[in-house]
């Protein structure tokens, strides 16, 4: 792990691989893991119990709330907020039998600026969450989500659309 100085936080029980890039004033909480390669920005929470998969790219301020995989082949922007337990999936036809394994075979997932996932939702891989986009939770999304938008259901649908704070629109 990289820093100019240690100005973020880790717990003892959690794990940092080597070559990790920790921004200043993040905070890695209880039993959570962040693989190589990976780069979390500044001021950042990251809940108890997440996994960070390898050369997974994670902006500023963003909040990753208990028991979230961020696998390798997501980048979530600066503001994004994941909720409790939510999921991000980055194989769309995974087979034990023929491991898929690399990321030439993960599909790209990005969920863009101040985007929201609430919790139990499921991303499958390979769609964009737009800018202040609201997915509800236990929603699954399985096709891009347009800017402002709120998602519910499954599959997720656009029901509405909101403001910045995640106000609904007339």
């Amino acid at each position: 792990m990289k820093s100019k100085e240690k100005t973020f936080f880790i717990h003892d029980s959690s794990y940092v691989d080597d070559n990790v890039l920790i921004g200043n004033g993040s905070k890695i909480w209880h039993f959570s893991h962040i693989q190589s390669g990976s780069v979390i920005g500044e001021k950042c929470s990251i809940g108890q119990n997440v996994n960070i998969g390898n050369n997974v790219l994670i902006g500023n301020r963003v909040k990753i709330q208990n028991n979230v995989s961020v696998y390798e082949g997501v980048i979530l922007e600066d503001f994004v907020f994941c909720g409790p337990s939510m999921v991000f999936t980055n194989v769309k036809l995974p087979r034990s039998e023929f491991p898929q394994r690399g990321s030439d075979f993960y599909n790209k997932t990005l969920v863009k600026k101040s985007a929201s996932i609430g919790a139990n939702a499921t991303i499958v891989c390979g769609v964009t969450i737009g800018e202040y986009a609201m997915i509800g939770s236990g929603a699954v999304v399985t096709k891009d989500v347009p800017p402002y938008s709120l998602v519910i259901g499954n599959p997720g649908r656009v029901v509405a659309k909101v403001d910045k704070k995640g106000n609904r629109l007339p």
